[in-house]
């Protein structure tokens, strides 16, 4: 383990239960990183999730089930962090919610929560790490934005909004950490099949009376010009890069990984 990037640190990944997160949080792993999880999910899997990781790369793993929608909750989880592994040295702000309708027809709650855990969790997560990593001159904190940060499609004001405002945030914070060792940045990916992405499939192809694998490929041919899903283990590199020290002048950047989807 002598040469892995990130020996001796620590990550925590929010909404890593599973899905992306769960990408990252292995890829971080495998890099040397000690890993604190965070999601929902059944118990004795979240238990056996952590057993498993902490076999395969012989790292620490501990969980945390903090709600990101609860500031005390967030403060609890990084003070967890603090007592279990010493602090937080690698901040990966994943966790993320969505729903589909009209402005006019979108709920009141749903537009709050969206906003609370794509966006405002972010801004908790970060005032609270930010503090120990100026004072060791090194942390990383990556924001999972979307390309959705970039471009909009209609239904999803509240996602549109949030994942904009998170690159706005990840530019504040990066201007903010300049002259410090510490680097914001923020990750765009384009569809990648989690479970919320396989939902809308789902969706398409109970709506258009077509399979599960022409829904797809109707969604990727949508926006998606490569005809591919990103994997989570492609996103989970892009961190380990953010991560190096070949990235230290990598600052405030909005990194698109979504098969040319803005590029038309």
């Amino acid at each position: 383990m002598a040469n892995k990037t990130l020996n001796g640190k620590t990550a925590l990944v929010t909404g890593s239960t599973s899905g992306i997160g769960l990408g990252i949080a292995r890829t971080l792993a495998a890099e040397g990183a000690n890993v604190l999880l965070n999601g929902f999910g059944v118990a004795a899997e979240i238990d056996q999730l952590q057993l498993d990781l902490a076999k395969e790369f012989g790292v620490k793993v501990a969980y945390h089930n903090a709600d990101m929608t609860k500031p005390a909750e967030i403060e609890a989880m990084i003070g967890f962090a603090e007592e279990k592994f010493g602090g937080v040295d690698v901040l990966v702000n994943n966790a993320g919610i969505q729903f589909v309708a009209n402005v006019e027809d979108f709920p009141v709650e749903k537009w709050d929560a969206i906003i609370a855990i794509n966006l405002t969790s972010a801004f908790h997560t970060s005032r609270l790490v930010l503090p120990r990593m100026r004072a060791n001159n090194w942390g990383r904190i990556i924001n999972l934005a979307s390309t959705h940060g970039l471009v909009a499609s209609a239904g999803k004001s509240a996602y549109v909004a949030a994942k904009h405002g998170l690159i706005g945030l990840t530019k504040a914070n990066a201007l903010e950490t300049a002259t410090t060792g510490v680097t914001v940045n923020a990750i765009c990916p384009g569809f990648v099949l989690t479970p919320l992405v396989q939902k809308q499939v789902d969706d398409r192809a109970a709506k258009d009376g077509i399979s599960n694998d022409a829904a797809k490929k109707a969604l990727l041919a949508d926006k998606q010009p490569s005809g591919e899903f990103v994997t989570p283990e492609e996103l989970g590199a892009l961190a380990v890069f953010l991560c190096s020290d070949a990235a230290k002048q990598v600052r405030g950047v909005a990194w698109n990984m979504d098969g040319g989807w803005v590029a038309q």
